[in-house]
């Protein structure tokens, strides 16, 4: 599903799913979100947007407006209300839902710059793990010499 969408700067791009989830997947948190919950993230969102620009919040469920709630505080979306006068002299506020389409994009640009430079540079990959796993697993460079001779010891005796 893709969603023609216009940013601030003026030119029109489309939000497709992978996009989103790409922008879902960096937004959450640094460790990431896992793909496949990105991508189901994304096309539930996306499914209630349809091909337009803005939807009302009225149309959420309670754990959907949750979700919601979530990509706002990551950045990814933002709510306008809408006031309006009754005939009877009361005031009604409607809500929306809009994205974020330049944070999004943003998001998107980096994302895929960072997949171009891990297909550059495979070793890179190795930058993003976090000390604590270094330490229980041993960086590949460092192998104990333990470890070594029991398994060439185990290779031998078979």
């Amino acid at each position: 599903m893709n969603i023609m969408t216009k940013t601030r700067k003026g030119y029109v791009s489309t939000l497709t799913v992978d996009d989103l989830t790409r922008a879902i997947r960096n937004s959450i948190d640094r460790e990431g979100m896992k793909d496949e919950e990105a991508r189901s993230m994304a096309q539930h969102v996306l499914n209630f947007f349809g091909y337009s620009e803005r939807i009302i919040d009225n149309i959420l469920e309670p754990e959907d407006r949750d979700a919601f709630y979530m990509l706002e505080d990551s950045g990814l979306l933002t709510t306008e209300r809408e006031e309006t006068t009754l005939y009877d002299g009361r005031e009604w506020r409607i809500h929306y839902w809009l994205f974020r389409k330049d944070k999004i994009l943003e998001l998107v640009k980096a994302a895929r710059e960072k997949e171009r430079v891990a297909l550059e540079d495979p070793g890179l990959v190795y930058a993003d793990v976090t000390d604590d796993i270094w330490r229980n697993r041993g960086k590949p460079e460092e192998e104990p010499e333990e470890e070594e001779k029991s398994r060439s010891n185990a290779r031998s005796s078979m």
